[in-house]
């Protein structure tokens, strides 16, 4: 339940109150949307390791979505408020040792409050033997590669060496993948795909992708949206066992009849594609586990994945638990992608639960590992919450974070250095730090004209845009 919205704190001789934002992905700047409007006297400094900003919305959103990156405008928006300041290009708190890195101990003493809604960057693992040889790679990776993620660029894919793909999870994600994978070369031409991905794929040889969960179609985690644009796919034919899911579906109607999302989703998955035949085909594959990656006799790529089959267990489809059978099953493929989930990564100084793989809170309020709220520091986003749901979660979970710190400004809360009445200048008191390190900040002026060079880049290509994805080249735009 989201606290009430405060409109205090506007004290023309208050002094501003400074917040610091860590990661400027939809989490950041909703937060910051949110605490624009509802405090007068407020001033926010977002940092970002990257020169630009955006986060999921411009490397995680697949190119072919270009209407769920619309909330870029609404981003441009929040950065036109002259209390809000970008700050590219420097890197908070790493748990990557580095000289340039300005620690949290040192934005602390420039703030009243830190946000911490830097996200989830690691993928996680299936523990499997062999998940490390060649053809098997996260999703993560692969999203990030193909939407110009700095450093991902040189990522190795076997897309000319086999006609089969296994995606190993039943998420939005996993769709996302394999309709890249299957999609016509000309359509992604279209969208601001980066160009070494279009040439990858243009040679691809992948013409069958099988996405694969643990349990039955009740519980996969895609939308309807996802499911019926997959379903949809020019020249592409859809395969699965449709009798067993139509009579899963009948025997949960009582369950869907109280559940309307989840039952128009059942009702696409029931009714399948019109294209039964074509040279290229996906696949839903239900109640099988991984247990190991097949190799070549070198054991350097992938020859085949190998599942066990499971059973279904539990009161309701909401408890259904996979239990294993010890039937196994083999299919052959040449690259295998895992989507089974994002998590967070600590970073020093701030408590962390590293089982749950989230930032422990109450409404944002991050709390210590007594359960204690720790003042002047919150949390929003995935780094929240758990890597689950979308942009509109998101914005809701931001909002609930914004308006705790509202009502904390209000009633006077205890802050980052309580006992300390000095003006906190926020970024201007690191400028000494910037200089010794060699840190050059990216406003968010700077940003724009990078996007600029990359919309001019897009339009020789025949594309709204050509993204840069190293951050030198960002760099030189700028010099």
């Amino acid at each position: 339940m989201l606290r009430s919205s405060i409109r205090a704190y506007s004290s023309a001789t208050s002094r501003p109150f400074r917040l610091a934002v860590i990661g400027s992905g939809p989490a950041g700047f909703y937060t910051s949307h949110r605490l624009l409007k509802e405090v007068t006297n407020v001033k926010i400094d977002v940092y970002d390791s990257l020169p630009v900003p955006h986060g999921l919305v411009r490397f995680g959103v697949a190119p072919d979505h270009p209407e769920v990156k619309n909330v870029m405008t609404t981003f441009d928006k929040v950065a036109e408020d002259d209390r809000f300041r970008f700050l590219g290009n420097v890197t908070i708190g790493s748990s990557l040792k580095s000289s340039k890195n300005i620690s949290v101990q040192e934005l602390k003493k420039h703030y009243d409050a830190i946000l911490f809604s830097y996200g989830a960057s690691e993928d996680r693992h299936l523990g499997i033997p062999n998940e490390n040889v060649y053809g098997v790679e996260s999703a993560r990776a692969f999203v990030a590669w193909y939407n110009g993620l700095p450093q991902f660029e040189n990522l190795k894919l076997p897309l000319d060496q086999t006609d089969t793909a296994v995606v190993i999870g039943q998420g939005n994600v996993a769709l996302d993948v394999a309709r890249v994978l299957l999609s016509p070369i000309d359509t992604l031409r279209k969208t601001d795909i980066t160009e070494y991905a279009l040439e990858a794929l243009s040679k691809s040889k992948i013409r069958h992708v099988h996405v694969v969960g643990r349990r039955g179609p009740l519980q996969a985690a895609f939308t309807s949206k996802e499911l019926r644009e997959q379903m949809n796919l020019p020249n592409v034919a859809y395969k699965a066992d449709k009798d067993w899911i139509k009579s899963e579906i009948d025997a949960a109607q009582p369950f869907l009849s109280k559940r309307r999302p989840l039952k128009r989703m059942m009702g696409i998955l029931e009714k399948g594609s019109a294209i039964t035949s074509a040279d290229r085909s996906w696949s839903l594959e239900f109640l099988r586990s991984p247990t190991e990656i097949l190799t070549d006799t070198n054991q350097t790529k992938v020859r085949g994945i190998r599942y066990e089959l499971n059973r279904l267990e539990g009161p309701s489809p909401l408890e259904t638990k996979a239990v294993g059978t010890g039937e196994l099953e083999d299919r052959e493929c040449g690259l295998v992608l895992r989507s089974i989930g994002y998590k967070s990564l600590p970073m020093d100084g701030v408590p962390f639960d590293a089982r749950q793989g989230r930032v422990p809170n109450s409404y944002g309020k991050i709390l210590d590992s007594e359960g204690q709220e720790v003042p002047g520091m919150y949390t929003a986003g995935w780094l929240k919450r758990g890597p689950t749901g979308v942009i509109v979660s998101t914005m809701t979970d931001a909002y609930e974070t914004a308006d705790t710190i509202a009502q904390d400004i209000k009633e006077s809360r205890a802050m980052l250095n309580d006992n300390d009445d000095s003006d906190k200048k926020g970024a201007d008191g690191l400028e000494d730090i910037f200089k010794s390190r060699d840190i050059r900040p990216v406003s968010y002026a700077d940003w724009k004209r990078i996007e600029a060079a990359e919309f001019a880049a897009g339009e020789k290509l025949g594309k709204p845009r050509e993204k840069f994805v190293k951050v030198e080249d960002m760099l030189a735009v700028l010099q």
